[in-house]
């Protein structure tokens, strides 16, 4: 593993918009350029643009690929038709996450997956380390610039910068003529796509997209935009020491397919019932902002554990959060407490997510 901080091939263009820079998951990372509420506005009304170049790229091919990433991760890669993708965990024999990913069938025999920033060598050597005949595994991370276009204008953005092209269907993947790759995901419960083109050519591109009507932003307003659609945070709310089925992710999880690591704890916990479930929490009035690692305690007091990842939310203006809890305390309705600094906020769980985008008859629904 290494300690060096690595800058994403579009850092000149972020220095240039007078973005703060912080350093995340190894990365020098843009947390904002004007201020997190304005950047969550902007997405959740018009089209922002993120850097998502610290996130790794894989490549898995050859005769066996398919056979051998079933046995890996816990989705039914079987069931992709070439040109679409699917979110799915990567597990440690203890059914714990090492991993969460969007792979994509990028080929009859060849598969593109896109894995989290912090996880890219623990990823690669996990699967080199189980790597058979017939498959090849490639790490093409340093290869690409990646950018996430995400809000309900994100398609006129893509037909301004591509206007002979057209975006893949939901979870779908395609490549625009120059040779980038375009996959319609994102990580905001916006309709949006996520863009890699060779790192030479990011700068231009970014460029490109925000001259089309893509606001910058940064690493602030995407976690307040997954966290308000409940979506996981690999690191906060999946750890090697709890499973897909307590992060009430077991729709991502097909236990019908045939083995894959993890896979008979998974089984043995949805028989039984998890003993600890992530619930959504949300404050019951206004309060300090909640953070990962806050204290979570029952009614009368007791200490229920922390909170994995928390903030407050933009759009509902409450704090907002998300944590590890005794099957019991994490049923909905269930009152709580979250201790910031010595003093305690009323909160209850919630169903989740805590956002839903409003109805209207152009609203696209929401990405998983």
């Amino acid at each position: 593993m290494t300690s060096e901080i690595k800058s994403s091939p579009l850092e000149s263009a972020h220095v240039g918009l007078g973005a703060k820079l912080i350093s995340f998951a190894g990365w020098n990372m843009p947390v904002q350029y004007t201020s997190i509420m304005d950047e969550h506005g902007a997405v959740r009304s018009a089209c922002g643009i993120f850097d998502i170049s610290h996130m790794g790229q894989f490549i898995v091919s050859g005769p066996a690929a398919l056979a051998w990433l079933n046995g890996l991760l816990t989705n039914n890669i079987a069931k992709l038709g070439i040109g679409q993708g699917q979110y799915t965990l990567m597990l440690n024999e203890q059914g714990g996450v090492i991993d969460d990913m969007i792979a994509y069938r990028s080929g009859a025999d060849e598969f593109f997956l896109v894995v989290n920033a912090s996880m890219i060598e623990e990823d690669f050597f996990w699967m080199a380390a189980r790597q058979p005949e017939g498959v090849i595994l490639r790490n093409e991370s340093e290869l690409w610039a990646g950018m996430a276009i995400q809000g309900p204008h994100s398609c006129e953005v893509f037909s301004r910068c591509f206007p002979s092209e057209e975006l893949p269907p939901r979870n779908g993947i395609s490549r625009t003529a120059s040779g980038s790759i375009v996959c319609r995901t994102g990580y905001t419960g916006e309709d949006g796509f996520e863009f890699f083109s060779p790192a030479a050519e990011g700068i231009s591109y970014w460029e490109k997209f925000i001259e089309a009507g893509s606001k910058p932003c940064g690493l602030g307003a995407r976690d307040s935009l997954r966290l308000e659609m409940c979506y996981p945070l690999n690191g906060n709310d999946l750890l090697p020491n709890r499973s897909p089925i307590e992060a009430g992710l077991g729709f991502f999880c097909d236990l019908d397919k045939g083995d894959f690591i993890g896979r008979d704890v998974l089984v043995a916990q949805k028989t039984g019932g998890p003993a600890v479930k992530l619930a959504a929490i949300r404050y019951l009035e206004k309060g300090a902002p909640p953070r990962a690692h806050y204290p979570v305690l029952a009614a009368d007091g007791t200490l229920l554990g922390e909170l994995a990842s928390g903030v407050l939310s933009p759009s509902l203006m409450t704090g907002i959060g998300m944590a590890y809890l005794p099957a019991d305390f994490a049923k909905l309705g269930t009152k709580l407490s979250i201790e910031v600094r010595g003093k305690r906020f009323p909160a209850e769980v919630v169903k989740k997510p805590f956002y839903v985008k409003p109805s209207s008859p152009d609203s696209s629904s929401s990405q998983s």
